[in-house]
Order: structure tokens, then sequence, then C-alpha cells
């Protein structure tokens, strides 16, 4: 009897990484599994399927890995938000505040163009303000976020409120008590 597993289960959980008392929720088994990767980006596809979406952007990193492949799925382009640093060309940038201090993500500055609809991915939602920095990002070049999909939410550090608080669309595959 084939069993379908819920995307959950496919995710693996390390003790005290990056910082002790941390549990940090490791996707990379979740891609490793030909089933468990497909029903994932099917699973969070699946409330924009059939809307019009332009274009599918991704957070460094993991949010490259899910958005090229729901980019594919639903014919759009795809534009990675990166790191500071990282992108060729010209760029625009967002700072935003981590646990430990701020970081800053970017944009190419030609990669969105006015009133394109965009889906925003990521593996994983925490506080939310690599997220909203990403937002705020395709807000300064004319984008329409359409919806925001992760796998993973952890509702205990509030990233979901916060985006729900944003006037984003929130869609995720599971979530996870505590840090």
């Amino acid at each position: 009897m084939n069993q379908t597993r819920p995307v959950r289960d496919y995710i693996r959980t390390i003790v005290d990484f990056p910082h002790e008392g941390i549990l940090f929720r490791d996707v990379t088994t979740l891609f490793a599994d030909p089933r468990g990767f497909r029903m994932a980006i099917d699973q969070m596809l699946h409330p924009w399927a059939g809307q019009p979406i332009d274009k599918v952007a991704g957070l460094e990193a993991r949010g490259f890995i899910l958005g090229g492949a729901i980019a594919h799925q639903l014919s759009a382009g795809f534009v990675p938000i990166r790191k500071k640093g990282k992108l060729p060309g010209p760029v625009i940038s967002e700072e935003y505040h981590l646990e430990y201090g701020e970081a800053v993500v970017e944009l190419h500055d030609d990669a969105i163009q006015p009133g394109e609809r965009i889906l925003l991915v990521d593996d994983l939602l925490a506080t939310g303000g690599t997220a909203a920095a990403g937002i705020r990002l395709i807000e300064r070049l004319g984008g329409e976020i359409t919806g925001c999909a992760f796998i993973v939410d952890l509702p205990d550090l509030g990233g979901h409120k916060r985006l729900l608080e944003m006037g984003m669309t929130v869609h995720t595959l599971c979530a996870f008590a505590g840090l």
C-alpha cells in the first residue's frame, strides 16, 4: 500500500545548530527525496495554480531551489533576492534586522517591472525579517505580491503574523513549535 507521508515527515531536526538551544529544521532531506520534493513544490504552488503569476522571487539560498521549480511549474520567470554583494550589475538594497545584528538583501534594479505579479518563496518562515525585506524590494520596483509560500512556519517567532500585518497572503506547508 502506497501511503503518502506529510511534508513534515521529510524534514529532519538538527539539535543545537547553528547555536546551542536551536532546533534547526533541515529541508535538505526533503529536497533529496524525489517524491517529497515534488509533493512540496506541488503543495507550495497549489493556491496560485491558474492565477496569473509573472515571476517567482526566491530568497537566498534555499528559496532559489524552490523558486526555480515553482517558476517552471507556473511558466513564470524567476528572480533571486540575494545577500549583499552577490548580484552583478545595478541593484537596490534593503536592510533588515536579525537576532544578532543586521543584514542586507538585494535585487537587480531591472528584475521586476511595475505591475508584475510576484510570488515570494523560501523554505522557512521564522521572524519574517528576510521575507519582509524581500517584499519591500519587490514593491519598490512596482511589483505586486500575489502571495508568499514557505515549507516550514515557526509560528512562535512571529513571522507569519508579521507578513499578515503587511497585508500578505501567506501559505505554509507545516509548522514546528519553538525555535
